[in-house]
């Protein structure tokens, strides 16, 4: 019996890493307004790659790439930069079509909701709180929380004791099949993979379902009840 959803939220939720790139194109273009003389294609590479370095969520990105480029950091094209990021930001924050609908659903089924995610506590809330889904999630377990990332066990076994559910009685949907699926299988957990979301050209992601679209775990849900319950019926 399912009795607990759990999801990522960024690539799942989501579209991160849209967000990301419209974001960082505006930064760029910012600072180079304000006088940064470098190509854009350039010094976007350069933040994407310290990115990969050192984590998505680097919150002095632009200091680094500017002390890396120049030496030296310029306050003029760094607030330049900061402020065309925030602007974008909240303009490209947006949700995959059907979650709102999908979540409902789920709720209203009585399947309790939580969120398990690698970024710092307060990012995730103001996503959370930005894309207006405060309301769905019972429980939410950040990288703050555990110390840890997935595919570690803390954080599956930390939103398993919040939501009070056992790992059989779960399913975990993600999009980053070393992670939230790679994780959630060694824990005893079902695995849901967001395909929707696919950024790393995952061909097999070794989930128990794939989703094209987020609200295909509504009848995933249901029917694994079915299932479950055919079977205890003998």
């Amino acid at each position: 019996m399912i009795k607990a959803v759990i999801f990522d939220i960024d690539n799942t939720l989501m579209d991160f890493m849209r967000m990301k790139r419209a974001s960082v194109d505006s930064a760029v273009d910012a600072m180079i307004d304000a006088g940064l003389n470098i190509p854009k294609e350039k010094m976007v590479e350069n933040i994407f790659n310290i990115y990969w370095q050192e984590g998505i969520e680097d919150q002095n990105i632009f200091d680094k790439v500017l002390t890396k480029e120049f030496g030296e950091i310029d306050y003029k094209i760094l607030a330049a930069g900061i402020i065309g990021y925030k602007r974008a930001k909240e303009g490209h924050m947006t949700l995959y079509p059907h979650v709102k609908l999908t979540l409902t659903k789920l709720l209203k089924n009585g399947i309790k909701m939580g969120v398990v995610s690698d970024a710092p506590r307060l990012p995730v809330w103001l996503r959370i709180v930005a894309l207006g889904l405060h309301h769905y999630f019972e429980h939410v377990v950040t990288f703050d929380d555990t110390g840890e990332r997935k595919p570690s066990p803390k954080p599956f076994i930390k939103i398993l004791e919040l939501l009070d559910v056992k790992p059989e009685n779960s399913i975990m949907l993600g999009d980053w099949a070393e992670r939230d699926i790679k994780g959630a299988k060694n824990m005893g957990m079902r695995t849901a993979w967001a395909k929707y979301g696919n950024e790393f050209d995952t061909i097999k992601s070794g989930a128990d379902y794939e989703l094209e679209d987020i609200q295909d775990i509504i009848e995933i849900v249901d029917e694994a009840q079915r299932s479950d319950k055919t079977v205890a019926n003998g």
